[in-house]
């Protein structure tokens, strides 16, 4: 099981030795099942201890996703599913869909100037609707 890898991308993967899962009680509706099995995983990542590339480590640490502390641990908790095996499976693609959003890049956003033309409709709309409100007044005989 230490051998086995979470694919993040071709040339980036992370060793699941890295990632700290625990299996904890679920909250929520269940009956007796939610009392007796702890189906829901508790997942924690470190992101400074791991081997990811240090593009990676720095662009999760700038995210502001609720799910890293301020230390970069990641932790995401999965109950969604009664099965253990499911959750656990959910956490860890959590995780993977967390590190990819990361590695993308945006494209930088040029501000811009509404257009001349715009403008000149604006204005004219804003015209025309207040010659309008202005009909709605009184009328005198």
């Amino acid at each position: 099981m230490t051998s086995m890898k979470l694919r993040i991308s071709s040339q980036v993967s992370i060793p699941l030795a890295e990632v700290d899962i625990h299996a904890i009680r679920a909250q929520g509706a269940g009956g007796q099942n939610v009392n007796k099995v702890s189906s829901a995983i508790h997942l924690r990542f470190d992101i400074n201890a791991s081997s990811l590339p240090d593009v990676y480590k720095a662009r999760l640490r700038e995210l502001s996703d609720q799910r890293i502390t301020t230390e970069g641990v990641i932790i995401i908790k999965a109950q969604r599913f009664r099965s253990q095996d499911k959750n656990r499976d959910d956490a860890l693609g959590r995780l993977q869909d967390l590190i990819k959003s990361a590695a993308v890049t945006r494209k930088k956003r040029r501000p811009t100037k509404p257009s001349r033309n715009s403008q000149k409709k604006r204005v004219d709309r804003k015209t025309k609707h207040g010659q309008l409100k202005s009909l709605r007044g009184r009328v005198d005989h």
